[in-house]
């Protein structure tokens, strides 16, 4: 029995529960974080000293960090699959999971901060503002990419797809207009599509 600490109202959280749902895993999920607290337990700390989530634990084994636990899974329980088995297809899904993590993710962050953790009255709309500009051309860049191809690491659903998924569910969450991009939205409709998502990008953003 796999073990995931971690609320649902986490983008990161949801990444693992997204990959464990595609695999098939059956899951014992606490919640922990925000609202739930535990996460400067020492139990907790003992396992993350980061104190944050998600956390899985395996048996005895512990790891910590979304994309990697999603890269942990699906390498033990899709290889050739989620999991590439071509180095290169590999790399690439690599690559859009450290650009959703290192670039995506902080783009968008304040806009969704401001959005759905912030009272009206305390809202910065500068903020969102600059939040806005610096997401829209990342949105630009990934429709371009699916213009080439169905999946972001090639012809098939890799763990990529799932932690830019994620991503791209908080986007289009939050109150604000949307432009249309065919790619990228038709590219995401499929995604909804998937038994593997469903209990986590058709959920509310909280």
């Amino acid at each position: 029995m796999l073990r995931l600490w971690g609320r649902l109202s986490s983008i990161n959280v949801r990444k693992v529960v997204w990959a464990m749902q595609e695999l098939g895993l059956e899951l014992q999920r606490t919640d922990a974080g925000g609202q739930f607290g535990l996460v400067r337990e020492p139990q907790f700390l003992a396992l993350n000293p980061n104190g944050l989530v998600p956390l899985l634990e395996d048996d005895g084994f512990t790891l910590w960090e979304s994309n990697t636990i999603v890269r942990y899974l699906c390498a033990k329980h899709a290889s050739g699959t989620l999991y590439p088995e071509d180095l290169r297809t590999r790399f690439v899904a690599e690559q859009w999971m450290d650009w959703q993590q290192t670039t995506l993710n902080p783009a968008g962050r304040d806009a969704f901060l401001q959005w759905v953790r912030t009272p009206e009255a305390q809202r910065d709309r500068h903020a969102i503002a600059r939040s806005v500009a610096a997401t829209e051309p990342l949105m630009d860049l990934l429709d371009a990419h699916l213009a080439q191809q169905p999946y972001l690491a090639g012809e098939r659903f890799t763990m990529a797809d799932i932690a830019v998924g994620c991503e791209i569910h908080r986007w289009w969450g939050l109150p604000q207009d949307r432009i249309a991009r065919t790619h990228l939205d038709a590219w995401y409709l499929n995604l909804q599509g998937r038994p593997g998502a469903r209990g986590v990008i058709d959920l509310p953003l909280a």
